[in-house]
């Protein structure tokens, strides 16, 4: 009792507050590293002396490699904890903004990119990580969403002195002063951050490499990491896949919104989800048996603008734009909610890997998306004139997308809650609820 009474005082206290900070700030700049190509698209397209779609494809392997790499990066969590990972993944964003700050050769960019790709996918698991191990049970779900959205202050810092360090200096400062501020990321997580509390062992993993596909099967197949997964995929996809790429030429090309409306418009998708964000971790904290319904409800409010706009006859007007893109920003939250599941349904050792498998929902999807997208405006349009018909009708297959997502999700639910069933944790119909007024836990 004595040493369950010490773990308890252990968690929650300053210290956590400090490991949390250092591990948030990494993210963010991690954030800022992800997104320094999107906002540097057409110095890309000068300096490498090619096409904007070429440029392009620098998001999309980008991408690609932090979808594959997320199950490695949770496994190499699991083995060595959260400093380590954050660590090693500022050192190879470091090394990936050097590469491409040096040199004007398309394939060697493309290196780059993947190298900051790979360290980005060690960074927000690690960071998700170490909420659990630091704080008690009832604040993880607000400080997971927290950690989400201060992360984003990084996709502020791209767009704003990123941006202006690239106006004023040029190329090769820039993405050298984006290095230097994730080898300092990498320095604030080797000094700072710890697995767990002092005082209480981290969970360690030491398994024979031949056994890793059998571990991870189990946990892939784990109906809380399923559902976690298409929880993540459905509510995250759309955001990730207008923020990251069509977003900014949607509204443009597409709908005629001068740069800085399209700019304004683009900016909700921060500000809503700041305000979002903790008001879904609170009603998660408080109604855990209901999350999933939680995140269905959600959905409605991605799928009926999107449905929407794809339908409306003519420019949709600005208070529709608003709110398909709050829709996706709430979206963002709500995918975070995936990481409760596997949270409170396996043991906390395979937490790492169950995580990376959740976080490659959401990215997988986003990188999807992009290419259907982009395989359909080129189709329409293969002069590269995109017009609003040709959005609307590349947009439209994000419907089907957000329907399997949902299907996914309600399958992998009653998978999961046959499993808690049997350990005696029935979820009760909501005719039992309105008849008893059962909310407290529900």
């Amino acid at each position: 009792m004595g040493a369950r009474a010490d773990d308890t005082r252990a968690l929650g206290g300053s210290r956590a507050y400090i490991v949390w900070i250092a591990a948030v700030l990494a993210y963010s700049v991690a954030v800022l590293q992800r997104t320094t190509m999107g906002v540097s698209g057409l110095e890309a397209t000068e300096r490498f002396g090619t096409s904007a779609t070429i440029v392009s494809t620098f998001v999309v392997l980008q991408l690609l490699v932090y979808a594959l790499a997320q199950v490695p990066a949770g496994i190499l969590l699991d083995r060595y904890g959260s400093r380590v990972t954050l660590t090693c993944g500022a050192l190879l964003m470091m090394a990936g903004q050097l590469l491409i700050a040096q040199t004007d050769v398309v394939s060697v960019a493309i290196v780059a990119r993947i190298v900051v790709g790979a360290g980005d996918a060690l960074t927000f698991s690690s960071a998700v990580r170490l909420v659990p191990a630091w704080f008690p049970a009832a604040r993880v779900p607000v400080l997971t969403q927290l950690t989400g959205i201060l992360g984003q202050v990084g996709q502020i810092a791209s767009a704003v002195p990123f941006v202006a360090v690239l106006t004023v200096a040029g190329w090769t400062t820039a993405f050298s002063t984006a290095a230097g501020v994730s080898a300092c990321a990498a320095l604030l997580a080797l000094l700072v951050v710890r697995a767990t509390p002092p005082g209480i062992p981290r969970p360690r993993v030491r398994q024979d490499l031949r056994r890793i596909p059998l571990v991870l099967g189990r946990i892939v197949r784990h109906p809380a990491t399923q559902l976690g997964f298409f929880t993540h995929f459905t509510a995250g996809f759309t955001g990730i896949a207008f923020s990251m790429m069509w977003g900014y030429p949607y509204l443009t090309a597409g709908e005629g919104l001068s740069r800085p409306a399209a700019s304004a418009v683009m900016t909700v998708l921060v500000v809503v989800s700041i305000v979002a964000g903790p008001v879904i971790g609170t009603l998660t904290q408080r109604h855990p048996l209901r999350r999933s319904t939680l995140v269905l409800l959600i959905l409605a409010t991605i799928v009926v603008p999107l449905v929407a706009v794809v339908l409306w006859p003519g420019p949709a007007p600005i208070w529709l734009l608003l709110i398909l893109v709050s829709g996706f920003s709430i979206g963002g939250p709500a995918s975070s909610v995936g990481f409760d599941f596997p949270r409170t349904g396996m043991a906390r050792h395979r937490l790492g890997t169950a995580t990376g498998v959740v976080i490659m929902g959401g990215f997988s999807g986003g990188l999807i998306a992009i290419l259907l997208i982009g395989v359909i405006l080129d189709a329409l349009r293969p002069d590269g004139n995109y017009d609003l018909e040709a959005f609307r009708l590349a947009f439209a297959v994000q419907i089907p997308m957000l329907l399997a997502g949902t299907v996914g999700m309600l399958v992998t639910r009653r998978s999961l809650r046959r499993r808690l069933a049997a350990t005696g944790l029935v979820v009760p119909p909501w005719r039992d609820v309105w008849r008893n007024g059962r909310w407290r836990r529900l």
